[in-house]
Parts: structure tokens; C-alpha cells; sequence
């Protein structure tokens, strides 16, 4: 999934290339997708994973990730 891929790359470079700080914020994010919360990015959460939903958000800059996550 090149789309996808992309999306990563750019989220990644949002956090200063730091994957686990990604990879945690990602992981929460998620969490609060699935107990309801609504996403930040035009997307059918019926069509997207929660993970991806929020990979969009931090790529996008909707979502801020900073060290004290």
C-alpha cells in the first residue's frame, strides 16, 4: 500500500524521526479512536483501521506529539 507508506514516512518526520515515540503516540491514539472518539481526518472509520486513522492525523499535523506523550 504506497499511500500508506507515504503517510508513515511524513508522520515519522512529524515526531523527529523518533519511531517509538510515533509508534506510542499511534498506539494511543488508536485507544481513543476505538472507545469513540471521532477522528480528526475526513475518513470512513469503516473503511480504515484506527492505527491508520491515526498515522493520518500526526501525518497531517491534526494530531501534536511532543515527549511528553
Amino acid at each position: 500500500m504506497q499511500r500508506l507508506e507515504k503517510i508513515s514516512a511524513q508522520a515519522l518526520e512529524r515526531v523527529n524521526f523518533d519511531k517509538y515515540l510515533l509508534a506510542k503516540a499511534v498506539g494511543k491514539r488508536a485507544e481513543e479512536l476505538n472507545a469513540g472518539a471521532k477522528p480528526l481526518v475526513d475518513v470512513d472509520v469503516k473503511k480504515h483501521k484506527f492505527t491508520d486513522i491515526a498515522l493520518m492525523e500526526i501525518a497531517e499535523g491534526k494530531l501534536s506529539v511532543g515527549k511528553e506523550e
